[in-house]
């Protein structure tokens, strides 16, 4: 019993998202296909050294709040009011009807449920601006 114990927390181990970055760190939906852009986010797991691209299993992605007004709240994601833009599990965001403004999208591993009218809190994440005309 001791030594299965031991076998199963000595392979259990697993790797921490050390860090996120989002590339590009800002961009313009003008400038892209049907005003979609495609962002990307890589990161640092504990144990290594290497960026590895980060997928939906990994990270959460969400908008943050408008990036022009101000700092938003660290890591936080929105709720529910008004959005500049959306993004997709897939990090693909777009502008929301005729908003205008900067949008601050990241990406995160999230510390649980969200609030009724506050988004999911991002522990370690990564942000980017998208700009919408």
């Amino acid at each position: 019993m001791l030594l299965s114990l031991i076998i199963a927390t000595g392979c259990g181990s697993s790797r921490q998202l050390q860090t996120v970055t989002l590339n590009p760190p800002a961009a313009d939906a003008k400038n892209s296909p049907n005003g979609q852009v495609q962002f990307v986010a890589t990161g640092i797991f504990s144990g290594s050294s290497t960026p590895v691209t980060l997928t939906s299993k990994d990270v959460t992605w969400c908008y943050g709040g408008p990036a022009n007004l101000g700092s938003p709240e660290a890591g936080v994601c929105a709720g529910n009011i008004a959005q500049l833009a959306t993004v997709d599990q897939n990090g693909v965001a777009q502008c929301v009807g005729q908003s205008q403004g900067m949008a601050l999208i990241l990406a995160g591993t999230s510390t649980g449920p969200s609030m009724p009218d506050v988004g999911p809190q991002l522990k370690v994440f990564g942000s980017a601006t998208l700009t919408c005309p």
